[in-house]
């Protein structure tokens, strides 16, 4: 692969007043002037309209209609090794009050949120995953990864790539090692003395969604003696926690037999004496099956994937969303909490408790929101597309 060069950019006078407020995406229809055309990863270096000074610098992506992605504000800067292992270090100085937690897992960069843009890097225990979403860091991989290695401490690293990455035709390949010796894909790990395994090559994402580790914890705290429903469970993370937490009966229920097998491995790592049910099919279908059958719980929690991932699938999505709430109410016990969890970004948090509030309204059901959580500390929030989590605790009253 060929070494990154300089391109003299200059945006359009809207585009740059965004850009200097912070941020991190420029659209190619924002462009006004590039001095020579540029690969994956070349630094664009973006000068002021008005006194031609630099402003930023940004790695410039020609497949991708973010044509180029920021990495740093302010004046001039040395892209290499220092530069990188720098922002890395910062970002591991947010997490670090997670390590004093009884907990090894954690995301130590996220992307645009630590202003190294599709670039993500989880840690469990003492492996680290590297999930490429763009080529434009496919040049900076030697200088970033002993770096990533030295302040998280992996033992190794082993390399990621999103669906795009893996179609195209470069010299990385999923499951790279990039660091150590990566023998075993399965890894154990701990979140709040609780413990876990995931598969970090075959697993979603990275392995795990280690995004609600502070929703599951508060799960744990709540659930003693009481009959929990985690829908959309995928390896168990709640419902772990739930039974840890002294649950007597958990319901992981999920479209994945291979989900809800690591579910029930995880499970086992951990003493408790609850009962733990298995439900496999699609959520809808069986939520509706269990209101027929006039099941109630103490405490459900709905977490599904993403329903918009794009402005055209919003309406669809608060429609999903507002199924699931009623759906969620109807299995709530009375003094129960229903737990309502969103990960797509396309809607704003008050949109989704909109959605709530119309549902719990329009079947006369009394509630109260008992908390909203967001983003927990490895998952910061540096501009409003950058957040996406959201959950809420209604208690039915």
């Amino acid at each position: 692969m060929t070494n990154p060069i300089a391109l003299a950019v200059k945006l359009r006078i809207g585009a740059e007043k965004i850009v200097k407020q912070g941020h991190p995406w420029i659209f190619s229809d924002s462009i006004e002037k590039i001095n020579k055309a540029g690969k994956a990863g070349d630094l664009a270096v973006l000068f002021d309209q008005r006194n031609n000074k630099v402003f930023g610098i940004g790695l410039y992506d020609p497949d991708s209609p973010i044509r180029i992605k920021m990495i740093h504000l302010g004046g001039s800067a040395k892209i290499d090794e220092m530069f990188f292992k720098e922002k890395i270090f910062e970002a591991f100085q947010i997490r670090k009050p997670l390590l004093e937690t009884d907990t090894n897992a954690y995301r130590l960069i996220f992307g645009e949120n630590d202003s190294l843009p599709g670039l993500i890097v989880d840690v469990y225990n003492k492996v680290g995953v590297v999930k490429l979403y763009s080529p434009i860091w496919l040049p900076y991989l030697k200088m970033i990864v002993p770096a990533i290695a030295e302040i998280s401490n992996a033992e190794s690293l082993v390399l990621r790539l999103s669906r795009n990455l893996q179609k195209m035709n470069i010299p990385s390949k999923e499951g790279d090692v990039l660091f150590g010796d990566f023998k075993n894909s399965i890894v154990s790990f701990k979140e709040y003395g609780v413990q876990f395994q995931a598969d970090v090559l075959l697993g979603h994402k990275t392995g795990f969604f280690l995004d609600h580790r502070a929703n599951r914890y508060k799960v744990g705290q709540i659930s003693k003696n009481k009959t929990v429903l985690d829908v959309f469970s995928y390896a168990g993370g709640f419902s772990v926690h739930a039974l840890s937490g002294g649950a007597k009966e958990v319901t992981s229920l999920d479209f994945s037999k291979q989900a809800l097998e690591l579910a029930k491995q995880n499970t086992q790592l951990n003493e408790h004496s609850g009962q733990h049910l298995i439900l496999d099919g699609d959520a809808f279908v069986l939520l509706k099956e269990l209101v027929t059958k006039k099941k109630q719980y103490d405490i459900v929690i709905i977490d599904p994937p993403s329903f918009a991932k794009s402005k055209k699938e919003i309406d669809v999505a608060k429609k999903k969303y507002a199924e699931l709430t009623t759906l969620g109410i109807q299995l709530t016990r009375k003094k129960g909490i229903l737990i309502l969890a969103s990960c797509s970004s396309r809607i704003s948090a008050n949109e989704f408790l909109e959605v709530h509030q119309e549902e719990f309204e329009r079947l006369g059901v009394p509630f109260e929101l008992e908390e909203f959580t967001q983003h927990d500390i490895d998952h910061p929030v540096a501009f409003d597309e950058g957040a996406y989590l959201k959950t809420g605790y209604y208690r039915i009253t």
